[in-house]
């Protein structure tokens, strides 16, 4: 057994069971990838896929099992190769994060540039997702961290560190009439069109169940997991908006009135999270204490 023959087994399932897809990922050809497979099944003595001729239908009980150490495995070589860098080289690599986009636009750049001044020499990529795409990422080592509200606590096998809270804000056109009311309550912001963010993203789940929790129901007339959508259509006076109140950029959301709503929703917390087994190099680590003082600076945030 060797890392290739794993290598193509994780490409071949990510690439929803199409060997020709696994192969151009790879940068091999196709019969390459089926012959790594093959080798692999008959030196472990198991049949790692369903077959309906020569196409793999689907992965057998103990195929699946075997994936989720495969991607440990290679996990574990990509974590050798990391401690060698880092004493080759601390100042050079690579940094993978992992985020949503509400992260990625408005809480890391001021990071990302403290970051770069230190490691000009290290790549930074930025990975956007889903917060369960981010979990499955970070589980997978596809990137170093993973950034967001939801889902990172939920697995065992992360380490998941609260960076910061955070809480809500109602954006509206100045014309508003929600805005002739001395005290906005969710009672009467229940009624007004109500622009937002999509299940999964940024808070939407603590959201609902606030509303529930009050016997009331929200009137989402459109829900999106991109800030700058959500303001899009409150200007085009679709509705009025609840986003996360480190979104609202005072020189560029002038036009929209601001009103703080962190007294009728729950705080919500934003964590940082890797592999529990992975090995971080200086840099990763030093990335992780820029971004917990350096997020606590900005406007809206508090400490968790």
């Amino acid at each position: 057994m060797d890392l290739k023959q794993l290598k193509s087994l994780i490409s071949v399932v990510e690439n929803n069971l199409n060997i020709s897809q696994a192969a151009d990922q790879l940068h091999l050809v196709q019969s390459a990838v089926s012959q790594q497979i093959s080798r692999l099944e008959e030196e472990i003595g198991v049949k790692l896929f369903n077959r309906k001729g020569k196409r793999l239908a689907g992965l057998t009980p103990v195929g699946d099992e075997i994936v989720a150490y495969a991607y440990r495995t290679l996990a574990n070589a990509n974590s050798i190769l990391e401690i060698a860098h880092d004493h080759i080289n601390e100042f050079e690599g690579m940094l993978r994060i992992g985020t949503t986009h509400t992260q990625a636009q408005y809480i890391l750049p001021p990071v990302i540039k403290a970051f770069s001044q230190e490691y000009p020499e290290v790549e930074l990529q930025i990975h956007q997702g889903t917060p369960q795409q981010l979990v499955t990422k970070a589980l997978h080592d596809e990137v170093d961290f993973a950034i967001c509200t939801e889902a990172l606590s939920e697995s065992k096998d992360l380490v998941s560190m609260p960076s910061y809270n955070w809480n809500r804000s109602l954006i509206t056109l100045k014309d508003s009439a929600l805005l002739e009311s001395d005290e906005i309550t969710l009672e009467k912001l229940s009624t007004y069109p109500i622009v937002t963010y999509v299940h999964g993203f940024t808070g939407r789940e603590v959201f609902n169940e606030t509303f529930k929790k009050a016997g009331l129901k929200p009137q989402i007339v459109l829900s999106a997991a991109d800030t700058d959508v959500i303001k899009t259509y409150v200007r085009s006076g679709m509705g009025v908006g609840v986003i996360a109140n480190m979104t609202y950029v005072t020189d560029k959301d002038s036009d929209l009135v601001l009103r703080d709503l962190s007294e009728l929703f729950p705080w919500e917390t934003t964590k940082i999270a890797y592999k529990k087994d992975k090995y971080l190099r200086r840099h990763q680590q030093r990335f992780i204490d820029l971004f917990q003082g350096s997020v606590l600076k900005q406007e809206g945030l508090v400490a968790p």
